[in-house]
This record gives C-alpha cells, sequence and structure tokens, in this order.
C-alpha cells in the first residue's frame, strides 16, 4: 500500500545491532482512502494500554481541470477525532492538510480515528473528492539523530540500546495483550458450548414431554372411546 512518507536510512552501529534497531523502529501500515469534503471517515485500530500512537497524515484535492489529484490542498483542514473504548475523547483537533497527531491509549481496546475534513470553501462549490494518505505506527519511539551524532560512541549506542528496550517493552504489552483476548475468547467460546449444550438438553426434555403427553393423549382417547 501506498504511503506519502518514508523515513531515512539511518547509520547503523553494528550491522545486526543497527538492522534490529531499523527494523523495529521503521515497521508500521501505511493506507489511503477516498472521502469528500466535509464529510467523516473512520478507522477502527485495536491497540494495547499505555501505547504511543502516531498518525501522519497528507490530503490531496482531486482536480476537474487536470482530472489527478493536487500534490497539496490549500485551505483544507482536517478535524481529527481519537474515541477510546469506552468512549472517552482522547483527542479532538483541527489541522492544515498535512500534518502528525499523537496520542497514548489508557486501556486495550478498539479505540476509533476519525478524520473530517473543514474546507474554507463555500458549501455549494465544496464536496470535491479528496485522497487522505494515512501512517498509523503504534508504540512509536522516535530517535533523535541530531543529538544523537551529537554524542560519542558509547552514548550512541546507550541511547539506541534504551529506544530498543522500549520497542520490546511494547511488544511485550502487545503480546499480554493478545493473550488477554485469547483468554477472553475462550471464555466466550466456553460460555457458547456451554449454552448450546443445556439448550439441546432442554430441548431433548421438551420433545420427551410432548411425547409423553402424546401418548396419554392418545391412550385417554382410545379409552374414552373403548377401542382398548
Amino acid at each position: 500500500m501506498p504511503a506519502f512518507a518514508s523515513q531515512k536510512h539511518r547509520r547503523n552501529v553494528s550491522l545486526p545491532m543497527g538492522f534490529l534497531m531499523n527494523f523495529w523502529i521503521s515497521f508500521s501500515l501505511a493506507l489511503y482512502f477516498h472521502m469528500g469534503e466535509r464529510e467523516e471517515k473512520c478507522i477502527i485500530e485495536d491497540i494495547p494500554s499505555d501505547t504511543l500512537v502516531v498518525g501522519n497524515y497528507k490530503v490531496q484535492r482531486w482536480d476537474l481541470h487536470t482530472h489527478d489529484f493536487l500534490e497539496s490542498a490549500p485551505g483544507l483542514g482536517m478535524f481529527v477525532t481519537v474515541t477510546s473504548p469506552t468512549g472517552e475523547i482522547l483527542l479532538s483537533k483541527l489541522y492544515g492538510p498535512q500534518g502528525t497527531f499523537t496520542f497514548t491509549s489508557y486501556i486495550s481496546g478498539e479505540h476509533i480515528i476519525c478524520f473530517q475534513s473543514n474546507s474554507t470553501r463555500f458549501v455549494v462549490i465544496a464536496g470535491s473528492k479528496l485522497r487522505t494518505h494515512l501512517d498509523i505506527r503504534v508504540g512509536e519511539h522516535f530517535l533523535d539523530e541530531s543529538a544523537i551524532q551529537a554524542k560519542d560512541k558509547v552514548n550512541e549506542v546507550n541511547v539506541r540500546l534504551e529506544n530498543l528496550i522500549e520497542q520490546i517493552h511494547h511488544v511485550t504489552r502487545e503480546q499480554e495483550y493478545e493473550r488477554e483476548r485469547e483468554e477472553k475468547f475462550r471464555k466466550t467460546s466456553e460460555e457458547t458450548n456451554s449454552n448450546i449444550l443445556w439448550w439441546a438438553i432442554v430441548q431433548t426434555l421438551i420433545l420427551i414431554s410432548v411425547g409423553i403427553w402424546q401418548i396419554k393423549s392418545l391412550r385417554d382417547f382410545f379409552i374414552s372411546k373403548k377401542l382398548v
């Protein structure tokens, strides 16, 4: 999927360590979607608790003359709203046609991230198609390259190791969150299977009761008619 921004290559301290750190730092997923001006579009991100989320976006407006998307969308704003699984608003802010937003999740679960354009044009001419490029990084921790280069070799290694440790902690939190989800799914499956078993038992008892009642009714009918 296309992304509108790419990270610069970082100078490696050593080949294995640098490769591993760059892998953790640069891993992300990017996408783009179409929307109309002043139209709201939302995505859902399943995020562990105590996790930093960094989102980068860029909006392009459709040009009727060139029949293509322009590189920029002057005069266009983007209203970003982030809602937690409990319904609490974590972020609600108006940005420009290109920007970066950040928030930290305090509870695990599905977070809703909504985008709505805030066009400065008149309503009668607003409504053209927009293309929004979005790059969301979960558990992102940026390295200050300028600060690293200003320090000696030992401090550079220490800073990179600290960042790598933070990434490992983030992976650990994600694994714990996945275990929680797996445990929740297992309990739900067990409860569903138990309910199905009890429902089958109830159905069997009902069928047996109806059969006994029918047999008794037929027997009483034959007795009343003196057929037996």
